[in-house]
């Protein structure tokens, strides 16, 4: 076992009847979940003197064994990718993504992504979350522009992940949609999923919907007419603000996907219209986010200026809001 960290519980009392990953993970919370799993299908993770499965139910006394290995160097390569870091430190970085930077490698997006600029900005960025998504703990659509935060050991992924799990995490978007909003706030607390129509898209109309709550406030009003939001989403489900807002009528600009496009043909004013489709990606902005340090367990907020395509499309429509 050269090279191999070893690692040695005996299950108390207070153990007894827990299953097998839910121990070690709670013993060892410098390993994330995923990483107690891997061990555990790899046969690195005994019970009693013989490899168990994550089920096992364990017994008083009985001696666990975890064989660590080392950690591997992620397979994406490091990309000289500019980053505008907001925030970094030994455990956490926290990156302004631009629209139209993918998170992590994945089908059709193997190089210049987020990940791979991780990697070259990064010297001690460890092979954590998987090989392919080096400390990304939660991610961005790749239209969608500002604050995302990455972890840079095994103990702060664990840390941060377990707070967007107990959602402690504070999510504030900006966002420009379609449509004069009936109030001045409110909220929607509608499951979504995969759509069974386009596996492409997410819905309400799923049969394996889950919890999805979003908030908004009303901040500015434009002809058109269109709105400008600040919301605050309490999960963090795929193309969740997206899908909600279009199911409650109000698609966002620059999104055909959620239909965006038909409401931006149905747009009256031809000036408007023309700055409208200005936008070549959703009108969605990660403003602000609030995390506890992962080490220290201080609050920490970061915030993302409004992009500058939103920045200067909000401006032309304030400009001919004064001349209407």
């Amino acid at each position: 076992m050269a090279n191999f960290e070893i690692k040695k519980l005996i299950a108390t009392d207070a153990d007894v009847g827990k299953r097998l990953d839910v121990l070690v993970a709670t013993h060892l919370p410098e390993l994330t979940r995923s990483r107690v799993k891997g061990l555990i299908d790899k046969g690195y993770v005994s019970a009693g003197g013989k490899p168990a499965k994550a089920s096992h139910r364990v017994v008083a006394d009985e001696r666990i064994i975890v064989e660590l290995p080392p950690l591997i160097e992620p397979d994406a390569t490091a990309e000289d990718i500019p980053l505008d870091v907001l925030f970094e430190d030994s455990d956490i970085i926290v990156v302004n993504k631009p629209a139209g930077l993918v998170v992590h490698p994945a089908a059709g997006h193997y190089s210049g992504t987020l990940v791979n600029a991780l990697l070259a900005h990064c010297k001690d960025l460890s092979g954590i979350g998987g090989e392919l998504k080096a400390g990304i703990v939660h991610r961005l659509d790749a239209g969608t522009s500002g604050v995302i935060v990455a972890a840079k050991n095994d103990a702060s992924h664990n840390a941060l992940a377990s707070q967007f799990q107990n959602r402690t995490v504070k999510k504030v978007y900006v966002a420009l949609v379609f449509g004069k909003m009936k109030n001045d706030c409110g909220e929607i607390d509608i499951p979504i999923g995969r759509s069974e129509g386009d596996r492409k898209r997410h819905s309400s109309r799923t049969r394996k919907g889950r919890a999805a709550h979003t908030s908004w406030r009303l901040i500015e009003e434009f002809q058109g007419p269109l709105s400008w939001l600040e919301i605050v989403i309490g999960t963090g489900r795929t193309h969740q603000i997206r899908v909600h807002m279009t199911e409650a009528g109000h698609p966002l600009v620059g999104d055909p996907t959620y239909g965006g496009d038909k409401k931006l043909k149905k747009l009256a004013n031809d000036e408007i219209r023309a700055i409208a489709s200005s936008l070549n990606r959703p009108a969605l902005h990660s403003w602000r986010l609030s995390i506890d340090h992962p080490k220290t367990g201080e609050r920490l907020t970061f915030e993302a200026p409004v992009a500058e395509d939103i920045y200067g499309l909000l401006g032309r429509l304030r400009e001919f809001k004064k001349h209407v």
